[in-house]
């Protein structure tokens, strides 16, 4: 089963067009972190757990 995120369904990033899909959900966090450091200039490392866990739960299975 293959995973999706898509940016612009996080809060405040509406604008984003950032959109990643692959066939786990830990490959798919991996660009998720990745984006976010190079697009956004958040550093992962320092995403709470419940920030993870928000950022999992957007994840939609195809």
């Amino acid at each position: 089963m293959a995973y999706t995120y898509r940016c612009k369904d996080y809060p405040g990033m509406e604008a984003c067009p950032g959109s990643f899909t692959a066939e786990s959900a830990e490959e798919v966090m991996k660009h998720v972190e990745l984006h976010a450091k190079s697009a956004h200039g958040e550093d992962p490392s320092q995403w709470s757990q419940d920030d993870r866990k928000q950022l999992e739960e957007m994840l939609i299975a195809s």
